[in-house]
């Protein structure tokens, strides 16, 4: 089953330039959404987390909020 993954991010961000290396090398389609150009995609990222810091990764539902290494490898 291929899970819906978004990974909400900023460009100079370096816990989300781990997070989307650490699913490009596993081989993870994921679709990057910039929080700083998209102010709608922000508010649904803060709806979805009660978070303002990025990374959020939602994969199918399940959020995660930072580089979390093993809660990643468990959901992906």
């Amino acid at each position: 089953m291929v899970k819906k993954i978004k990974v909400y991010s900023t460009p100079e961000c370096p816990y989300c330039k781990i997070a989307k290396k650490f699913l490009k090398e596993n081989n993870v389609e994921f679709e990057n959404i910039d929080v700083e150009k998209d102010p709608k995609a922000a508010e649904e990222m803060v709806q979805k987390s009660g978070q303002m810091g990025v990374p959020v990764i939602d994969i199918d539902g399940e959020i995660i909020v930072g580089f979390d290494k093993e809660k990643l490898e468990k959901l992906i």
